[in-house]
């Protein structure tokens, strides 16, 4: 998948997940099962580590949960209640173990042990106890802030109010709320009960009950399995903790075990899954986690995610049915992304009707490298098999030849846009096919305002994506690019026709509107770079510039300087792809003189100013030099360029927060790391230095501030030696950083 095709796959998945939250954690009915919400999530995961760039706090795989109802009241977590990253296969779990020993710098030979038990699929909550006394709990929410259930919890006889042997003075007990099978069987069965889809539902409905005794009538039941905030504490291992949580008083899972591999992880997988169906209760996984505490603080936490800790989970169901149509669907860069129509099918309790077909390579059957990954082409009227494992936008994987009638229809990929007839190209090495139609294009316009006012981006409430198609089109109050939004208020005081007397709105809903509007004119630097939609630069991107350049004006500054520089870049790319191609054409063996650093030499000398300001662009760690030419082509056209200083006239750019680093000796500094690190493993030194509040940069400049140098340092340290930058050894860095 290209860059470009995935940050579209990632903008439909926003969407579908934002919906899938609220359905889940607040109104109790999911549109989808909780292994394909699981799955969904893992897939936006997997385009994170591909494309690092488009990897942001922000993003839907890394939220946990949503918004608490404003029905109960609130609470804010200790400490936040994370999610797990998903895997699907066996070999994810030995990437997993790699990743782990990799990050800490273990050997082949040194022992790591890790727990494995089941994955109660029920609803997570949060037990706050004082002096062995439970004083409150709390459902996950967004992971920062839940709702306050203590009344309803209190009823609930797996949940002890009061705690036997010697817990901590403070101790939160964090586990699963969850409904037996036959306990379920018997609520759906009881006159007058509402019926709930499945023991998920029916535990997440009983326990977010305003009335307490409903709760109590409801048979509900709770496994202990981690832990929040804590006085001190209570075990040195995962295991230990979970036999201690036992002895203060709580249910924990017997199927709980100790494995010292990954071959017993997954043999302990596979007994689970054998043993799933006569639990009695509903699983969708199992969860590794390492299981030395010690080891688990220096391992950390993504964004929302702890490093030690996997859910593996069980696989997805798959269905035929018969492909009705291929529709194209033109994306703000441009792509067009064909979707098959399929006639309704049930796939893992979902209706499915749609399904990605990616590209013209994947309905011919083949790969980006020619290779074939189905036996046949897709055809129109084919009987076809549908999936969803990891990704909540369903998949064609397969073709009955056997079913084909003779009347199906082989797709022609079209060559021109759909939606505004401009050529449709697919360069050399792309993998899609774009509309070359730019802001001309109804549809990329259209797809970048939705884009613009997605969650990730400026998240304006009551300005959806049907709201904006809808104002695009509209001739009295059009939105056509985003500093629209922000007169629209005042344009609609000078309007004859008002918002509030149109079909569908109203004086409350227009003034909702007008108010959702003006508070987003004060915007974070990074959700402000994000929502322009520039190719290639995802939310992570955006939040690496806006850590680095901390303002507005130092990041154009940057990208005014360096736009020169790229521009030399992007042709000498361009020669050195011709020449490439040329020597293939003609038959000749991999002897090409040209290289991008051998054209930038015989091109005319470029200003000290622009190399050095692209220079600090492909330096900062994440961006590199696909990202820094396509922010410098934005910023040199000149349609575009303007729309965007148009729009910032209109807003209050918020400076990047530089985290509370109070006592830190590093916060602000830039550290490059180069040689080899016997202490401390790279991943593990970038993670430290960035918790402390300084940069990590790729490479050398004149602006690093220190460069710490390992046995090994090679062309970076002489470098450093010439800029006069500080090079200190690992030792002292270690001293340095406490």
């Amino acid at each position: 998948m290209e860059q470009d095709q995935a940050a579209d796959r990632v903008a439909a998945l926003v969407e579908l997940l934002e919906q899938a939250n609220l359905d889940y954690h607040q109104k109790d009915a999911p549109n989808m099962s909780d292994a394909d919400y699981d799955r969904a999530k893992r897939a936006l995961s997997t385009l994170e580590e591909a494309f690092p760039e488009l990897a942001h706090p922000d993003s839907p795989s890394n939220q946990v949960g949503a918004a608490p109802s404003e029905a109960f009241g609130k609470i804010t977590h200790a400490q936040r209640m994370m999610s797990l990253a998903n895997a699907f296969a066996d070999s994810e779990i030995d990437e997993f173990v790699s990743r782990v020993r990799s990050f800490l710098g273990l050997k082949t030979q040194d022992e790591l042990d890790f727990t494995a038990e089941p994955k109660i699929d029920g609803l997570s909550l949060s037990l706050r106890y004082e002096s062995g006394k439970l004083v409150q709990a709390a459902t996950r929410g967004d992971g920062t802030v839940g709702e306050n259930v203590t009344e309803n919890a209190k009823t609930i006889s797996d949940i002890p109010q009061r705690l036997t042997g010697n817990p901590p003075e403070i101790l939160e007990v964090r586990g699963e709320v969850y409904m037996s099978h036959k306990d379920f069987a018997a609520l759906n069965a009881s006159d007058g009960a509402r019926v709930f889809a499945n023991p998920r539902n029916a535990a997440a409905g009983s326990l977010r009950q305003l009335d307490p005794e409903i709760t109590r009538s409801r048979p509900l039941r709770f496994f202990a399995y981690a832990w929040g905030e804590i006085s001190e504490a209570f075990a040195e291992t995962q295991f230990d903790a979970i036999a201690k949580l036992k002895a203060y008083g709580f249910q924990t899972n017997p199927l709980t075990k100790l494995c010292h591999n990954a071959a017993e992880m997954i043999a302990q997988w596979q007994a689970i899954e054998e043993k799933r169906s006569s639990l009695g209760y509903d699983i969708d996984g199992v969860v590794y986690k390492v299981n030395d505490l010690s080891l688990q603080s220096r391992l950390g936490f993504r964004s929302t995610t702890p490093r030690w800790a996997i859910a593996h989970k069980f696989p997805a169901e798959t269905a035929w049915t018969r492909l009705r149509d291929i529709e194209i669907q033109v994306g703000r860069t441009g792509a067009l992304s064909p979707v098959a129509r399929l006639d309704p099918v049930t796939v893992g309790g979902v209706t499915v009707s749609n399904a990605t077909l990616h590209n013209e390579d994947y309905i011919a059957g083949i790969n980006s490298s020619g290779d074939r990954i189905r036996d046949t082409d897709i055809r129109i009227g084919d009987w076809v098999k549908v999936y969803r494992a990891g990704d909540v936008i369903p998949k064609i994987s397969d073709v009955d030849e056997e079913e084909r009638s003779g009347d199906e229809t082989v797709y022609r990929f079209p060559e021109t846009c759909p939606e505004c007839g401009s050529d449709a190209i697919r360069e050399p090495g792309d993998a899609v096919r774009r509309c070359t139609g730019g802001m001309i294009c109804p549809a990329q316009a259209i797809e970048k305002m939705k884009h613009f006012v997605s969650r990730g981006a400026f998240d304006i409430e009551g300005l959806g994506a049907k709201q904006v198609e809808a104002f695009y089109h509209d001739e009295t109050l059009p939105i056509r690019e985003p500093a629209d939004i922000f007169t629209l208020q005042a344009r609609d005081e000078a309007a004859l026709g008002k918002l509030k007397n149109r079909d569908g709105w109203g004086e409350t809903s227009a003034t909702n509107l007008f108010d959702a509007i003006e508070a987003k004119r004060s915007i974070p630097l990074a959700k402000l770079i994000y929502a322009l939609g520039i190719r290639h630069v995802g939310e992570g991107a955006s939040s690496d510039l806006a850590r680095h350049f901390t303002s507005w004006d130092n990041l154009a500054a940057t990208l005014d300087a360096a736009i020169p520089a790229a521009e030399r870049h992007v042709e000498a790319d361009e020669a050195v792809l011709h020449e490439r191609q040329n020597a293939a054409e003609q038959g000749r063996r991999a002897r090409i003189s040209a290289t991008r650093d051998a054209v930038l030499s015989r091109a005319p000398a470029l200003s000290q100013e622009s190399k050095s300001a692209f220079e600090e662009l492909m330096s900062i760690d994440g961006i590199g030099a696909v990202v820094a030419q396509s922010l410098c082509a934005t910023f040199a056209q000149e349609k575009e360029r303007k729309s965007i200083d148009t729009l910032v006239t209109q807003l209050r750019v918020e400076d990047a927060e530089i985290a509370n680093t109070a006592g830190s000796k590093v916060a602000g500094k830039t550290i490059v790391f180069t040689g080899t690190l016997e202490k401390m493993t790279r991943a593990e030194a970038k993670a430290r230095a960035e918790a402390m509040g300084a940069k990590v940069s790729g490479s050398v400049s004149a602006k690093t501030d220190i460069l710490v140098a390992g046995p090994g340092a090679g062309s970076k340290a002489t470098k450093a030696a010439e800029l006069g930058v500080e090079v200190i050894d690992e030792d002292t860095w270690l001293t340095l950083i406490g």
